[in-house]
């Protein structure tokens, strides 16, 4: 696996792993906890230094699970959680920036975790209730105090990135971008290039859509966060094929996978990104992995550009009221 600097000097794998799906939002949990532990361990025995988890996520049990997974080798991870929502009886119900707040999450997460420091605390979305200065600033007073190493923003706009970059330097921006998600290209990624920042990609497989595995056909469970996002309508997911068919006869070409072309392509956008595929299989963390060794000509990326641009994307990547809390 090559590894790949995000901002401050923070080395991480190029591709790493979100853990969400793991506790939530692709229909019904893994039964078997273990299960999920050996993916985890088997990620980073294949290369995967980079996890990616939060406590909403759950709420709190997937950084309880990452916690239990990497403990044993917590010296070879580089964890990611995240800070933001107000929880209450097990359901995040608003967002909660306070500095006090951030503090009791990151005191909490560390025990979940079951580590002294946590390499990489994200805003999960931003608190307009809150100045991007405060939440900042009470960052930085937990990287002086050892319980965080790195400060990074979640679906921040430019201009809000600036502003928290301006009180504490900013590690990372997390957001989502992928062949059928541009919205970082105007602003964000211009901003993260100018102030050394990394972008962390997640779903950079399209929640599925780009690795070939969703057509119109699929049929989604019960909880699967898809039934509830626009671009995975009926008429929206036919619309959306095309792009996908594009996708894979490039694969085909390649001797690849949909999915590693489509990493392939976000790997070289630029080299302080890092996307952050999600899976519950050991065998999709290995294919995920070797798209690092998908090397796309700059023809083949112009092409994807091109076709992308052309067709287009057909729904909003979220409902109404969670697009409200990206681009703040």
């Amino acid at each position: 696996m090559h590894t790949r600097t995000l901002g401050q000097g923070l080395k991480v794998s190029a591709v790493g792993l979100g853990a969400m799906g793991m506790s939530q939002s692709y229909g019904p949990n893994p039964g078997d906890r273990d299960d999920m532990i050996a993916v985890l361990r088997g990620a980073l025995e294949r290369g995967v230094t980079f996890f990616d988890t939060a406590e909403a996520y759950g709420p709190y049990v997937n950084e309880e699970l990452v916690g239990e997974a990497l403990a044993p080798v917590r010296d070879q991870a580089v964890i990611a959680t995240k800070f933001g929502w107000r929880i209450e009886d097990g359901r995040t119900t608003g967002l909660d920036s306070r500095p006090e707040q951030i503090r009791r999450v990151a005191d909490a997460a560390l025990r979940r975790l079951r580590t002294d420091t946590i390499d990489l605390f994200y805003q999960h979305r931003v608190d307009p209730q809150v100045p991007i200065e405060e939440v900042a600033g009470t960052v930085g007073d937990l990287i002086g105090a050892g319980k965080v190493r790195h400060f990074g923003l979640s679906e921040a706009s430019a201009a809000t990135i600036r502003r928290a970059h301006a009180t504490c330097p900013v590690t990372a921006v997390q957001s989502e971008y992928s062949l059928w998600t541009r919205d970082p290209e105007p602003e964000v990624l211009p901003t993260l290039a100018e102030l050394g920042i990394g972008f962390v990609p997640f779903s950079p497989l399209g929640k599925g859509f780009l690795t070939g595995s969703v057509s119109t056909g699929t049929v989604f469970t019960d909880g699967d966060i898809r039934t509830t996002i626009p671009r995975f309508s009926d008429d929206n997911r036919a619309a959306n094929q095309a792009l996908v068919d594009h996708v894979t006869a490039l694969a085909h070409g390649e001797h690849a996978t949909p999915g590693q072309v489509a990493l392939a392509w976000l790997l070289a956008q630029q080299p302080w990104i890092v996307p952050i595929p999600g899976t519950r299989r050991i065998e999709r963390v290995a294919e995920n992995a070797a798209a690092t060794e998908v090397a796309l000509s700059a023809d083949e990326v112009a092409d994807l550009n091109a076709v992308a641009a052309r067709l287009g994307v057909h729904g909003d990547r979220y409902n109404e009221q969670h697009m409200g809390l990206v681009d703040t």
